[in-house]
Parts: structure tokens; sequence; C-alpha cells
């Protein structure tokens, strides 16, 4: 008889804390073989009658320590299907998307993209696959966007959340016009100082 594929949901983990220079994306040591104690991002096998969102949220929880309610929002990417992807049986992964907020302790480590190390299973072929997908979202898909950005944030931190997405500094006029463009979205005349030195930056705010 052949063999049926699995289904794993692989969750991309984003966080971008008040405190936190830019984007750090969740990975933990597995517990048990294959690849056991190597870095991985939070995968978890998909339940009979379970929901994806569900079992991304799941995996965020158990694989990673974040409380339940620090993960605010989750989304679907993409699907791979390489057959051999998992040394255990063909398995087909639907990589997800998650937001954390601040919270409290938690077992991951919150690495740059541009500074992942190595991980176990095509968790590095998913992660560079799925970057640019996050980064299409980003500013276009108001769940994703204001997960990251909170309600209100400096032209600073959209900078910085841009680069941290596409691995290029955006151009100021540019993200500028983006960022008037989008629904609900709009510039409050207050500016914040976020260096010792230069302009204070701009405030950002979602009204609706």
């Amino acid at each position: 008889m052949e063999q049926q594929s699995a289904v794993s949901i692989d969750v991309i983990t984003l966080r971008y804390g008040a405190d936190d220079p830019t984007v750090g994306v969740g990975i933990a040591p597995r517990k048990w073989a294959p690849f056991e104690n190597a870095l991985a991002l939070p995968g978890v096998l998909l339940r009979r009658g379970e929901r994806l969102a569900e079992a991304a949220r799941r995996a965020v929880h158990t694989k990673l320590g974040v409380p339940e309610h620090a993960i605010t929002a989750v989304g679907q990417i993409a699907t791979f299907d390489e057959p051999n992807r998992d040394p255990r049986g063909p398995t087909l992964s639907i990589a997800m998307w998650a937001v954390v907020t601040d919270h409290g302790a938690d077992t991951a480590e919150w690495i740059p993209f541009d500074e992942m190390p190595p991980l176990a299973f095509d968790h590095s072929e998913i992660l560079t696959a799925t970057r640019d997908r996050l980064a299409e979202l980003l500013w276009k898909d108001l769940t994703f966007t204001r997960a990251l950005t909170g309600n209100q944030f400096t032209a600073t931190r959209a900078v910085a959340l841009t680069t941290a997405l596409t691995g290029v500094k955006p151009d100021p006029g540019n993200l500028n016009r983006t960022l008037a463009a989008l629904p609900g979205l709009e510039r409050t005349g207050e500016r914040v100082r976020v260096k010792a030195t230069g302009r204070p930056a701009a405030m950002w705010a979602f009204t609706a």
C-alpha cells in the first residue's frame, strides 16, 4: 500500500517588540529525532479535524514557549511538497506565519533573517522562500501589518521593519507614499525622538 503523506505545520514566528531593534524569527532546538538538538522552526503535525490556524498557534506555544495570549495573528504563506524533506517519510509542509507581542520568558531564540543559522529539515529553504512573501504582505495585508506595527509606530520603526523583511533599506519618500496610501493609517503630526541626535521621527497611527 502506498504510504500517505503526513501534513506538517511549520511556522515563521515574528517578534518586533517595542525594545527590539529589528524583527526576530523564533527558532528552538528540537527535543527528539530526527535532528535532535538541531535548531528548527516550530512545527507540529496537523491533527484530525484541526484548523491550520489552530495548529500554528499550538506549534508556537508548545515549541517556542510563547504564551497563547501573546500570539496576536496567524496566516498561511505557502506549501512545500518535496517528498524527501523529512527522513521519517513523505511529509507535506504548510508554512504559516505568526506574529507575537512582547511577553515574558520563552524558550525561543529570536534571530534576524540575515543572521539565521542552518536549520533542521528544509527549514532554511522555507525561511528563504517565505521571506519574500512576507515582504509582499507588509503594508498590504492589514492584519499582518498591524500585528507587527501595533496601532502606532514611528517612521523609524517602519523603515527598520521594511528593511528586516526585504533585506534592503527603503527609500524614505517611497515608503512615506506607501504609508499614506494605506487605508485607516494617518500621519499624526506628532514627532518622537528615537535617537540622541537628528530630527525626531514622524508618528503614524491606525485610526480604524
